[in-house]
């Protein structure tokens, strides 16, 4: 949804309008929004990780306007994969006062080639975009939700009337997790379970969900520590399945770390962990995963041997044990600290009517399945995260 510029009234993007970014980081082109602090980049430089956390998962632009244009002035980084289809644009959702009333999408701006088979990447520099949209007039609350699987740089928002900040109100949410939880296969960004939840609890959303970057990674459980936060959710296991980066003997301690940490910002904050949901590809066969493009399409499969499962390789069923034992054990002195075994959310029975496309990700049905459960478990009157009334 493109557009020749009209707008007449330029605001700068700052933190004041931005939900759900750690940090803005300035550029030569406008401002980019991470999902890490600039320390942690600097720490761990990897280049899943990097794309992954400067994606838009949770980020929203809010403010108070009577408005009837507004454009954002983006640069997207769009991905390409070498052997596969291109991907659909990212789309933008528009809210006013709470409800979805115009998307679009920006097309251009910079491009990433991945070669899966290989590893290899290349990168090539784009030109800003203009996002136009026309909502209704009269004083009213806009959020503009950006696309959950894109890098968005932001250059500028237009408007034909003056925003203004709007104080943010409800509890803070932060949830951490992998792919599934950045929102992998969601259609649009207000569609991911996370979004969803948000939008039924009327929490506010902190949507740390890195794809396929998940791996208790210390600087990670800092960020966290470091955050403001009412609320914390981890989901915990898959990615580190996926890259078959830990041992039993290894991923016990690193969770014991993990959440050490997390304890030394948040002390009494609710803290619910959740284990993998089910992805029958790993339930009892360890990883790695490896991608297959055969005709055209991406799946996964599982490489690993369960004859090594006895040894100390990792399945989902052997994490999902091992963190029901770990919280167990550390709930007997920390009564804020909470188990969700995932298959609650996603498990064998929901595979005949919503099966995994991709043999490892929900699609967009299936991401508000997720939603339901989290929602009517998590947040229930006697759940880890019931609210007062």
């Amino acid at each position: 949804m493109a557009g020749k510029a009209t707008a007449v009234i330029t605001t700068p993007i700052t933190t004041a309008l931005l939900r759900g970014a750690i940090e803005l980081e300035p550029t030569d082109r406008g401002v980019l929004p991470h999902r890490l602090p600039a320390w942690a980049r600097r720490e761990y430089v990897d280049p899943q990780l990097e794309m992954a956390e400067s994606q838009s998962s949770g980020m929203r632009l809010v403010f108070r306007t009577d408005a009837t244009v507004v454009e954002l002035v983006t640069i997207p980084t769009k991905r390409a994969y070498v052997g596969v289809p291109p991907r659909p644009d990212g789309v933008y959702d528009v809210l006013v006062d709470g409800v979805l009333v115009a998307q679009g999408t920006a097309v251009g701006g910079d491009v990433l080639t991945l070669d899966m088979a290989t590893g290899e990447t290349s990168f090539t520099r784009g030109e800003p975009t203009t996002v136009r949209f026309e909502l209704p007039g009269a004083a009213k609350t806009v959020e503009i939700w950006l696309p959950h699987d894109e890098t968005t740089e932001l250059v500028a928002l237009r408007t034909d009337s003056p925003v203004e900040p709007v104080p943010a109100t409800g509890p803070v949410w932060l949830h951490h997790g992998s792919s599934i939880s950045h929102g992998s296969n969601a259609t649009h960004p207000t569609a991911t379970w996370p979004a969803l939840v948000a939008a039924a609890t009327g929490v506010q959303l902190v949507n740390l969900g890195y794809s396929g970057s998940a791996y208790l990674q210390p600087f990670i459980a800092r960020t966290i520590r470091d955050t403001p936060a009412d609320l914390i959710s981890l989901k915990l296991g898959i990615n580190i399945v996926n890259s078959d980066a830990l041992r039993m003997r290894a991923f016990t301690p690193a969770v014991h770390g993990f959440l050490d940490t997390i304890r030394d910002g948040h002390p009494a904050t609710p803290l619910l962990v959740i284990s993998p949901l089910l992805a029958p590809i790993h339930e009892s066969t360890p990883g790695p995963t490896a991608p297959n493009l055969a005709n055209g399409a991406l799946t996964f499969t599982a490489t690993g041997d369960p004859a090594d499962v006895p040894a100390g390789k990792l399945t989902l069923r052997t994490i999902r044990a091992e963190l029901a034992r770990i919280v167990a054990q550390r709930a007997a002195s920390d009564p804020n600290l909470h188990h969700l075994d995932g298959r609650t959310l996603y498990g064998d029975p929901d595979t005949p009517t919503h099966p995994l496309p991709d043999a490892l990700h929900p699609d967009h049905p299936t991401h508000a399945l997720i939603a339901h459960r989290f929602t009517t478990t998590a947040f229930a009157p006697k759940g880890p995260f019931a609210q007062p009334t």
